[in-house]
Order: C-alpha cells, then structure tokens, then sequence
C-alpha cells in the first residue's frame, strides 16, 4: 500500500492538542480512537515520519481494522477530513480545527450510516425494550463459587475473553456479572453474545452499559441467532432512514425516545415502510412539522382498526369521508366557504387536542 499525505487546514507549526479535544472530545471518545488521534497529531509535527494505515497499525499495535475504525470515527465527530481518489483509496487526512467542528455527534444513529449493511447498522438500532413485552429475568449477584462455576463454562469463557479483548481493558467484576447475565439470565447464545460486542464496539460503543441495552432489546424481541439480530437491524436501519427522509430531518440523528417510536412502528404494530412513511406524510400535511407523537397517534388509530396495507388506508378515508359531519355549535351566521367541504373523519383536531394534553 502507497503512503498516505497527513495534513492540517490550520497549520501552527508545532505539535499541540486543542484545549476544544480534550474538553469536549476526549472524554466522550474510546480511549483507543483518542490514541489514534494524538499519534496523528505527532505526525503533523514531524513530517519525517512515514505514514500509512499499516504503519501506524504496527506502531500501535493495533489492526488495521481499528485504525480505520477510529479514522471514520473521527471523520464523523467532525475534527479531520478523509481524502479518497476516485477509486475510493485513502490517499489523505486533513486534520480539521476542533473549534470549528460543532458539538459531539451521537455516533449511535449516524444518518449516513443508515442504509449501510446490517452488520454495520446492528449497534444503531434503539435499544429501549418494547412495551407490551414479557418480563426479562432480573440481574442478580453471583457468589464467588457460582461464577467460578461459571467461567469454567467454555463458551462463557471465551466470551469474557474476547469482551477484555475488544474493550482493551481488564473487566470490573459488574462488567463480569453483567455479561454472565447475557448468558445465564437471558439465555442469549454465545454467538450472539460475542456478536453483540464485536458489533457494538465497531460502532465505537465499548461502554457495557450500553451493550446491556442492546442484549436486553434482543432478549425482549426473542432473538436466538445472530441471522436474526441481522435481519432486524437491516428492517430497523430501513425504516429510520424512511422516517428520517419522509419527516424531512436531517444534519442529526434521532434522539432516543424518536427512535423508541420506529422501535414501537417496526417491530410492536409490525407496519411496513409504505404505512409508517403516510403517516409521516400525513403529519407534515395536517400540522405543517415532524411530529413524532402526532404519527404515532395515527399508527395507534390504524393498528387499532387492523391497517395491514396502504388499500386498507385508503378504504378508511373513503368511509369517514362518507359519513356525516359532525354539525358545530354556532352563535348566528352560517358556514363560509372556507367550510363548505366535507372532511376526512380522523378526526384530527382530537389528535391535536390529545397531543397538547401529553
């Protein structure tokens, strides 16, 4: 592989890290992609130094892989530019000025991501636990003889290994219990325990207590296999790139309880893209702005009266339309022309007013 020119869009002439990095990057960052960002800082001051993915791979000792992890990371948050030719070879990194780069982006949910493939997408997906969803098997304490018992479990075993190996850091003993939940509580496969971390962290997630987020969302939905937490996550990342796109957001991810309602569309009421996208539609029509509470009003109302496909909708309209306004109380005069047309019969004043209520 060719080297690869490292340079800055605000040369000082010496090699410094940004009070702006350490303040609001640093901490929010996996302590490996801040390693990797203050060795490229080194490189700017001594340009002497040769260059390449493989290198630095080797000078960290680190894979390739987590070095181009950590490039995509930083890339995303907004503090260096990745330069590609027209094949889609690196062949530059333009460090940028943190003060310029914004706020931390939730790397989590990133809208350009969302169309990528499972594998990539699994970590995106949001792990609050549906309602309506049986009772999981609360986390317990385990005595020093129960998880000796345990860990001598082979498979259980080379999951604790691989999450040190992953995480690159020994493991506090909550972090053990909480993995051993995965596996004696919830039951989860060890495939798709080992999985779940090598997604998670691929995403830049090495917090456990966000990947117990996402065991207990697979536990809830039943998840046996990783085929299945695949497939899920590529519905998932379809449907919130659909949603994204119909309510017209975009230079954000979701927020979490936004994406808690394409949890409850997707997988709780089971509608498809075509549903979920007219209610979005719909939404923007009648109150003029993305309202994901005023969406879900309409996917409540549709699931209520058994929606499965875009003619039932349709079938819908025609029948309110059919029946009779309801006639307003009025003091004097009659209706102007603004009123004279009969109206769908969704009634979505009520939707407004149960809304304002909330």
């Amino acid at each position: 592989m060719s080297d690869i020119t490292i340079h800055t869009s605000n040369p000082a002439g010496i090699t410094c890290v940004s009070n702006v990095f350490i303040d609001t990057y640093m901490k929010e960052a996996n302590g490996e992609y801040v390693k990797i960002y203050l060795y490229l800082l080194r490189c700017l001051g001594q340009r002497e130094i040769p260059f390449s993915i493989p290198a630095m791979a080797d000078k960290l000792e680190y894979t390739e892989a987590d070095i181009r992890r950590a490039l995509a990371y930083w890339e995303r948050q907004g503090l260096l530019r990745l330069e590609r030719d027209p094949s889609e070879n690196l062949r530059g990194i333009c460090l940028l000025d943190p003060s310029d780069a914004g706020c931390p982006k939730d790397d989590a949910a990133d809208p350009r991501e969302t169309t990528a493939s499972a594998e990539t997408s699994l970590a995106e997906q949001t792990v609050s636990v549906s309602e309506g969803e049986e009772a999981l098997p609360a986390p317990r304490s385990y005595t020093p003889e129960e998880r000796d018992a345990l860990q001598s479990d082979p498979n259980l075993e080379e999951i604790l290994f691989l999450a040190e190996r992953y995480i690159r850091h020994p493991l506090s003993s909550k972090d053990m219990e909480t993995i051993i939940y995965w596996y004696d509580g919830l039951k989860l496969p060890a495939d798709l325990i080992e999985y779940l971390i090598e997604s998670c962290v691929d995403k830049g997630h090495v917090s456990i207590h966000y990947m117990n987020k996402v065991a207990l969302n697979w536990a809830a939905n039943h998840f046996s296999s990783v085929e299945e937490a695949k497939q899920s996550a590529s519905i998932h990342s379809q449907a919130y790139y659909a949603v994204m796109k119909a309510f017209g957001i975009s230079g954000r991810s979701l927020a979490e309880a936004e994406g808690s309602y394409v949890e409850k569309w997707t997988r709780t009421y089971g509608f498809t893209l075509d549903i979920i996208t007219e209610a979005c539609k719909r939404t923007i029509l009648n109150i003029q702005k993305p309202s994901f509470p005023y969406a879900d009003a309409l996917l409540t109302s549709w699931h209520d009266q058994k929606v499965h496909h875009l003619e039932d909708i349709a079938r819908l309209d025609q029948a309110n339309t059919r029946k009779p306004a309801k006639k307003s109380d009025q003091k004097g005069g009659g209706q102007n022309r603004f009123h004279n047309f009969s109206q769908r019969q969704y009634d979505y004043d009520a939707l407004e007013q149960q809304l304002l209520r909330k």
